[in-house]
């Protein structure tokens, strides 16, 4: 299997990965931390789907997409750190003035999992941001130590993976996921 990252510009690959079986339902489509909380919970059903896909329109469009030949396998959100919920966050410290990317859900889909997927979307997203000028960029991911993590709430990722895509712990967070503290971790990319 090659896996090759690309840009998330193609809205029926996005909707492969995030959008729900049921058109109606009220899933995330990983807008949770990337819109106003108040949008978040306005947009319903089919409108948080059509958000979306205007999104994949934008420049730069939302994310990268894990892909296997024409299928999509993978997902990263990645985005200036400042158009994010994190940049007014109160548990997840803004370390300096650097205008950081953040890549906060890495999403590998069923029966693509344990095969090096998140390791290609992790570094993918960081070759996203460096090609759209970030200095550098942070991760929140959850620092479980070796428990295991409930596959719902793993999308915020595992601190050993981005150890392993080079990233380094530069600050604790005051924020829990799933019982496990979410550290910041931070990449590099000048």
């Amino acid at each position: 299997m090659t896996i090759d990252v690309r840009p998330a510009t193609d809205f029926e690959e996005v909707r492969t990965l995030l959008g729900p079986k049921s058109p109606g339902a009220n899933v995330c489509w990983c807008l949770s931390h990337r819109i106003p909380s108040k949008l978040n919970n306005e947009l319903r059903g089919p409108a948080r789907g059509e958000y979306v896909a205007e999104l994949c329109h934008e420049q730069p469009p939302p994310g990268v997409l894990a892909m296997d030949g024409d299928e999509p396998v993978g997902w990263a959100a990645v985005a200036p750190r400042s158009a994010t919920s994190f940049a007014r966050s109160h548990r997840i410290p803004r370390i300096d003035d650097l205008p950081v990317w953040c890549v906060w859900c890495v999403r590998v889909r069923p029966g693509y999992r344990k095969r090096g997927i998140s390791h290609t979307l992790i570094a993918g997203a960081g070759k996203f941001a460096r090609a759209n000028g970030a200095p550098a960029i942070e991760a929140y991911p959850l620092d479980s130590g070796d428990a295991k993590v409930d596959l719902t709430m793993a999308y915020a990722g595992i601190r050993k993976n981005f150890e392993r895509a080079g990233f380094t712990h530069a600050a604790d967070t005051t924020s829990v996921l799933a019982g496990h503290p979410r550290v910041l971790m931070r990449l590099d990319l000048r």
